[in-house]
């Protein structure tokens, strides 16, 4: 789901265990504030069981520090976040830094990256590159959506 400030990415992931085999309990939310050079960006996790109930770790991100370029944007964890994860003993979290990346859908190779990584573990890399060169048919809603 999109509009002008907002884009809601659903993430499923195959479960054999899940409901139709898939865990749809992953939507990336990333939301634009600001205008020209004070344009930020900021990415937020909503993570929901399969009754749609919240996770007691959601809405956890961060917010860019600069415009970032028109291929890729920086997400360094926020003071929610950080407050977030400390509540629930997730110290190694502190540092996360997302990363969000496109390639044009017209290149013959396009992709769409989800990144993270932390500044105080430089050897700390969890990447998921999708195909964004064929279009899919739409899956489900993510639970909770």
């Amino acid at each position: 789901a999109c509009d002008e400030a907002r884009v809601a990415i659903a993430f499923h992931v195959a479960d054999p265990e899940a409901p139709a085999g898939w865990n749809r309990s992953r939507t990336w939310i990333v939301t634009r504030s600001g205008e020209g050079a004070a344009t930020r960006f900021t990415l937020k996790h909503d993570h929901r069981h399969a009754d749609g109930e919240a996770d007691a770790v959601t809405f956890y991100g961060g917010t860019s520090t600069d415009a970032g370029t028109a291929r890729a944007q920086d997400f360094p964890v926020d003071g929610e976040s950080v407050a977030l994860f400390t509540r629930e003993g997730l110290d190694a979290s502190l540092t996360n830094v997302w990363r969000v990346a496109v390639d044009p859908a017209a290149q013959a190779d396009a992709r769409f990256v989800y990144q993270l990584t932390r500044r105080n573990d430089p050897t700390r890399l969890f990447r998921v590159e999708f195909d964004a060169s064929t279009p899919i048919t739409a899956p489900p809603a993510a639970w909770g959506w």
